[in-house]
């Protein structure tokens, strides 16, 4: 609450005062030298008090929204996704949509069969269940893909095709978007939300978004750009996602991009999906949608031999303030180690990087997709094409995986008489779980394990905690690291070990219940 500040003996109004409580003790301190005769001000039924609270109300709301229009001003105190949106437009970054991960299926069908042709839009899924829906995988590539199964040896009566690469999501393919009127800057929006786009480069045109206007029947592609700034009077078009996650596409005036002739049709073909929930692990992938040329064959089976992985979801508001400033530093060309750093993380896709230059014209990016796991070569030859038109020439840019060292630990546990201990033992995986997580964990991080100990120790109902390995996963004996702690090389990452024993990374001894 502000102090009222007494002049000469008279109250002057504190332009400071801006939440309720200050307001309205502000303006009963004008009573005495105004209002005179109203002498029972301090009566909370009186009628002018009630004007009071309502002013001072009013007054707290506004300078709420004051406040909020001060802070969407800023990048750096901006709250909404859409003031972030305008912010970082204008240093020409936009935020990143969600990503769809990709994986490679195994194909098996009978040793009949010959040539299958595999076309775009070909769908695969996971099985659904009763709180987790299935999650869709389509063949992307514009070029069909040809298996000749009779160039493939039999084994037990079946022939098995391995490589058939998908991603997650759905094609919507030649929706109708409107007819143009022949005006500048028209805006067609997409009926679905949740569309899929992919940094672009000079080398060659976007697949994300196809835009096709005219008549129908002769309909002309249109180039999707990230801007129409220098556009002139070519057939250009710019989509605009906005803080709903749904997107539009926007033509030109006429002078930056071309105006659609009246009359023509609008129609566009995308891809929407993305997302977290595509990073499914192996042998999850095991439903044929929609691939005629697989169900004509009677039994066939699909599976995924490695998970899924690159999917992320939409670039979040913290992401997109940190990365937008390097990537506008870098001028959007690739010189140094950083420039390649920030840029790869500006590709939906890449949880983590590290570039080293590996020749004297050879830039290595190490790179580990959001989630973990293998790049796929869909991840890899996006980001290769994306670097196409950054780097210096003469420049040769490889993508590698990184080198993820999984940290086993076991530890004692004694549970304290008053707890259950399957849930206590639950909360300390958990927790050990925690210090490993892909968001937490870095490159050339070194992993303690007083940290083990501290987050075990402070799970309610341990009663004590002795740690009997704590080791990297290529010592195969049982150890303690000496020093207690692991420090892990250049291209290392710590994640949780997969071994069936280690639940969520830790095996679990349980020594006594304390009084039991």
């Amino acid at each position: 609450m502000v102090d009222v500040v007494q002049v000469n003996g008279q109250p002057v109004i504190d332009y400071m005062a801006r939440d309720y409580e200050s307001l309205l003790q502000a303006m009963r301190a004008q009573i005495p030298s105004r209002l005179g005769q109203w002498t029972d001000f301090e009566n909370e039924a009186d009628f002018g008090n009630v004007l009071l609270e309502l002013f001072a109300h009013l007054g707290d709301i506004l300078s709420y929204y004051q406040d909020r229009v001060a802070n969407e001003s800023f990048l750096g105190t901006a709250r909404t996704r859409r003031s972030v949106i305008e912010h970082l437009r204008l240093i020409g970054y936009e935020l990143g949509t969600a990503a769809p991960a990709a994986a490679s299926l195994n194909v098996t069908v009978p040793a009949s069969t010959g040539t299958v042709t595999i076309t775009k839009g070909d769908a695969f899924a996971t099985k659904s269940a009763k709180d987790r829906p299935a999650v869709r995988f389509e063949y992307t590539r514009d070029s069909p893909l040809v298996i000749d199964f009779g160039a493939i040896p039999a084994v037990g009566g079946r022939k098995t095709f391995t490589g058939l690469p998908v991603e997650e999501g759905r094609l919507i393919d030649s929706e109708v978007l409107g007819v143009s009127d022949g005006t500048p800057n028209q805006r067609f929006a997409l009926t679905r939300a949740g569309v899929i786009l992919t940094r672009l480069d000079s080398t060659q045109p976007a697949a994300d978004v196809i835009v096709r206007a005219g008549l129908p029947g002769a309909l002309i592609p249109w180039t999707r750009k990230e801007s129409l700034a220098f556009s002139q009077a070519t057939a250009d078009f710019v989509v605009d996602v906005d803080e709903s996650n749904r997107a539009t596409v926007i033509f030109g005036d006429g002078v930056f991009g071309t105006i659609p002739p009246q009359g023509a049709q609008i129609v566009a073909t995308y891809r929407t999906g993305g997302g977290l929930a595509g990073n499914v692990p192996a042998g999850s992938i095991t439903t044929i949608v929609d691939a005629p040329a697989l169900t004509l064959l009677g039994t066939v089976s699909v599976t995924n031999p490695g998970p899924a992985t690159g999917g992320g979801e939409r670039e979040d508001l913290a992401h997109a303030v940190q990365q937008a400033p390097a990537v506008f530093r870098s001028l959007r060309r690739a010189v140094t180690a950083a420039d390649y750093e920030a840029l790869a993380r500006s590709y939906k896709g890449v949880g983590k990087v590290r570039a080293v230059g590996t020749a004297w014209n050879t830039v290595t990016l190490y790179v580990a997709p959001v989630g973990g796991g293998k790049v796929s070569d869909v991840l890899e030859a996006g980001l290769i094409g994306y670097f196409e038109d950054k780097r210096m020439l003469g420049q040769i840019v490889e993508v590698s995986d990184v080198d993820y060292v999984p940290i086993f630990v076991t530890a004692e546990i004694a549970v304290q008489s008053f707890a259950v201990p399957g849930d206590v033992v639950a909360l300390v995986q958990r927790a050990a779980a925690d210090l490993l997580a892909f968001d937490k964990v870095d490159f050339n991080q070194t992993v303690y394990l007083s940290k083990f100990y501290e987050e075990s120790q402070s799970v309610p109902g341990v009663q004590f905690v002795n740690i009997t390995e704590f080791r990297r996963g290529d010592q195969p004996t049982p150890v303690v690291e000496p020093h207690g702690r692991i420090v892990l090389g250049p291209n290392e990452v710590p994640i949780v070990p997969t071994d069936q024993n280690y639940v969520l990374g830790l095996k679990v001894v349980l020594v006594s219940q304390g009084g039991r």
